[in-house]
């Protein structure tokens, strides 16, 4: 099995095992009939992945690589709010009237903010400190602005990436404050590894661990029946993952510039209800 997969099947079984639940309290989420999303979770879940030795993909279930670099580049590339450059429907249901998911994500990374060297957007600023200080401890992105989270039409759940040079090798440190296991862990755990080959490469380094810190890891009430499902599946060795070389702006990067090759998964037919 990958590593993606092992640490998935140990986290899923440690929520499920020793998990609190919040079923005392009167949940924000609810299901699409109006009922309650109640989760169990567990609090403070940390996982390593060393980029050097393998693409962190699940095989228990596949992930669908060039959606996931779709809104990737979404966010951190076009810097994009509107539901309308996404190619997906994943955000379809937290747009407003303008096609907008107000002041978040791509929105929040756009902002120029004035340093001493002049205005960069965060993006941008990453790129050059990657480039000309290297050994900073200061290279960091943060799009949880508490001064517009009225305006956003879902507070950031992946909210801070920290970039720290080690040698060459470019390691990141992914910080979430919430993220329902099922959905999306293979999913951003999967964009942020692409994240940190992208920021690598257009920086002359090498990709190095992406260690990925949840706040609150949980599985939601109707979710745990298709969860066990998923844990019996077979599982395989991680794909290679292969990445355009020939490009060297981050900017030029589209989803045709990433593939995997080799990539083996088992097939998870489970309708998977969101909670909103």
């Amino acid at each position: 099995m990958s590593l993606a997969d092992k640490l998935f099947i140990e986290n899923c079984r440690d929520i499920l095992e020793n998990g609190v639940w919040d079923k005392d309290y009167d949940v924000r989420p609810r299901w699409e009939d109006g009922t309650p999303a109640y989760t169990i979770k567990k609090f403070g879940v940390v996982n390593r992945y060393d980029l050097s030795k393998e693409f962190p993909i699940l095989t228990i279930r596949r992930t669908a690589l060039k959606s996931a670099v779709d809104e990737l580049l979404w966010i951190w590339q076009k810097k994009s709010n509107r539901i309308s450059d996404l190619k997906s429907h994943i955000w379809d249901s937290w747009a407003d009237s303008e096609g907008t998911i107000g002041k978040a994500y791509g929105y929040q990374l756009g902002k120029k903010h004035k340093y001493r060297e002049g205005m960069f957007d965060q993006v941008d600023r990453v790129i050059y400190d990657l480039k000309n200080n290297p050994t900073s401890r200061r290279i960091m992105t943060n799009i949880y602005n508490h001064d517009e989270l009225s305006e956003m039409m879902l507070y950031p759940c992946a909210y801070s990436m920290t970039f720290n040079v080690s040698g060459k090798k470019l390691n990141a440190i992914l910080n979430q404050r919430s993220q329902d296991m099922l959905t999306a862990n293979g999913w951003n755990t999967c964009q942020y590894a692409v994240l940190v080959h992208m920021m690598a490469h257009v920086s002359g380094l090498e990709p190095g661990e992406l260690v990925h810190v949840i706040a609150d890891a949980h599985i939601y009430d109707r979710h745990i029946p298709l969860v066990e499902e998923l844990l019996k599946n077979e599982t395989y060795d991680a794909p290679k993952f292969v990445m355009n070389t020939e490009k060297k702006d981050f900017y030029e990067f589209t989803v045709d510039d990433f593939r995997l090759e080799g990539y083996q998964y088992s097939e998870f037919a489970g309708k998977i209800p969101v909670a909103i």
